[in-house]
């Protein structure tokens, strides 16, 4: 096969592919992950099952794909967010990324949900989702590390004795060069990031909330200090 077929072929198959993610997260939005269907997705493209099988063998296969989809355009988003605002101090970083990571869930509700909503029935993730899955999270950890190095005295907020050990295997895993007792809080101020911005997307907010830019920064804010950054 000369090198201009084979070229073809590629194109073709990223773009049937492209089209299958596209019609799948159409059927994210209407019906919910857990209804998801490779034969459904299949019928709205005019193709027969078989042929869709050849790009996406099960159904489980086709969540992974669209699951690092999402985190990889989240993280993407929110690294976009942090280089304009790299030169800045810590705190102004932190808050940037944070904003970046609600933006994003707004404008994609149904993808947020995939990552961050209930579990898909029968559904694991695979370890391939982690790198994409972390990259919101490596840039938090940067930016604290980086606060810390440039403090003459670290902060670290009282650790429970029960939860040393914890905390020790959590450090190592994620950030060793950072102290347990920064990790740890860490790690809680990056759930209530999501927390604060499922409460929003979900609409636990509403008839609650109703300044939610403002009140979203002065949680993050609060987040940061939590972890030294002020």
């Amino acid at each position: 096969m000369s090198s201009t077929a084979r070229g073809a072929r590629a194109r073709a198959r990223i773009e049937v592919t492209a089209a299958i993610k596209e019609e799948a997260r159409r059927q994210l939005a209407a019906e919910g992950a857990a209804k998801l269907s490779l034969r459904a997705v299949a019928r709205e493209l005019g193709m027969v099952s078989s042929a869709l099988y050849r790009y996406f063998p099960s159904r489980d296969d086709l969540l992974t794909a669209l699951i690092i989809d999402a985190y990889d355009s989240l993280g993407a988003s929110a690294e976009a967010a942090h280089a304009a605002v790299a030169d800045a101090v810590p705190l102004r970083r932190w808050v940037a990324v944070c904003e970046a990571v609600r933006d994003w869930a707004l404008a994609h509700p149904h993808e947020y949900a995939l990552i961050y909503g209930s579990p898909v029935p029968g559904y694991s993730a695979p370890r391939t989702t982690v790198p994409a899955a972390a990259r919101v999270g490596i840039l938090l950890i940067g930016i604290v590390r980086d606060a810390q190095q440039g403090q003459t005295r670290p902060v670290e907020p009282p650790l429970p004795a029960e939860l040393r050990s914890e905390a020790e295997r959590i450090t190592a895993d994620l950030a060793p060069d950072l102290s347990p007792e920064v990790v740890t809080v860490l790690v809680a101020a990056w759930s209530q990031l999501y927390g604060l911005v499922g409460f929003e997307v979900f609409g636990q907010f509403n008839r609650l909330v109703e300044e939610r830019a403002p009140f979203f920064r002065h949680a993050v804010t609060r987040l940061a200090h939590g972890v030294g950054l002020g």
